[in-house]
């Protein structure tokens, strides 16, 4: 039976209902449809799929989520591939949508994310396991939101997410809308993914300063060069994936955020990081 279904970029895909081999091409996507019991539908994933680890150590890797094996994914004869705008090569991406069904997420907004699992929910024939993940993540995170106005949380942040040259989260990026639900304004007003150096950051004079562990997985050394530049902010390490998956690690993201929260309003520990 063939079901139609739009994507997050406004397109009609055609699937086979339910699709039986299914190639997730991004991350976060890849651990939601593990976390809906889709372990056998699931053929090929890319080489950063890591979670959960037994499902990434079992099936056939496709290449990078920017750099597709093509050849690999036509020989794995998927009846649904699902990708994202931002972390997939457009004109790979058009190639593969020629030849199969692509469902495409488009996400900015941790609304968005819960669109995009619910939708996936429907794509796959699991509907009331994708809505039970997005009432644990609604729940999850307007406590965060209560929690973040009565610490009075008020905090100027900025987001690093690579290093030489260092590049920053900014606004127009899911990053840059979970930063907000708990409180944090961004210094980096341009959008996206800005380059910077310290000394331009430093006159932005953050309270906060995030090195995250993806893409660039910043390190304790790293984080002591950026105190030396900046010493009056707080700079901290924290956990990317908590920052910028938008699949079902939302509900692993909301005690996590939980912690973070208490840790910014608590004490700085001299010469460290974050250690949740």
């Amino acid at each position: 039976m063939q079901r139609s279904f739009t994507d997050q970029l406004g397109r009609t895909i055609q699937v086979d209902y339910p699709p039986k081999r299914i190639i997730s091409l991004v991350p976060s996507q890849t651990e939601l449809l593990f976390d809906l019991g889709l372990d056998t539908e699931v053929v090929g994933i890319t080489k950063f799929c890591i979670h959960p680890i037994a499902q990434f150590a079992s099936k056939i890797k496709v290449g990078g989520t920017k750099k597709l094996n093509l050849d690999l994914i036509r020989d794995l004869k998927p009846d649904l591939i699902i990708g994202n705008k931002e972390e997939n090569e457009q004109l790979q991406i058009e190639a593969l949508m020629e030849e199969f069904p692509v469902w495409m997420s488009d996400i900015y907004t941790l609304e968005d994310a819960k669109a995009a699992i619910a939708h996936i929910g429907a794509l796959v024939n699991r509907e009331p396991e994708a809505a039970y993940l997005v009432h644990l993540i609604s729940a999850g995170f307007n406590d965060l939101q209560t929690l973040a106005l009565q610490h009075g949380i008020d905090k100027s942040v900025a987001y690093l997410i690579w290093r030489e040259p260092y590049m920053l989260a900014g606004p127009d990026t899911f990053i840059d809308h979970l930063l907000t639900l708990n409180g944090l304004r961004n210094v980096i007003k341009q959008n996206r993914y800005p380059e910077t150096d310290l000394e331009n950051l430093g006159l932005l004079k953050p309270d906060l300063v995030f090195l995250s562990s993806e893409p660039y997985p910043f390190k304790e050394t790293h984080l002591e060069e950026i105190k030396k530049a900046m010493p009056a902010a707080r700079v901290m390490l924290v956990d990317g994936e908590m920052f910028s998956w938008y699949g079902s690690r939302l509900v692993k993201a909301v005690q996590y955020l939980f912690q973070l929260q208490a840790e910014i309003t608590g004490p700085a520990r001299p010469g460290r990081g974050s250690e949740l």
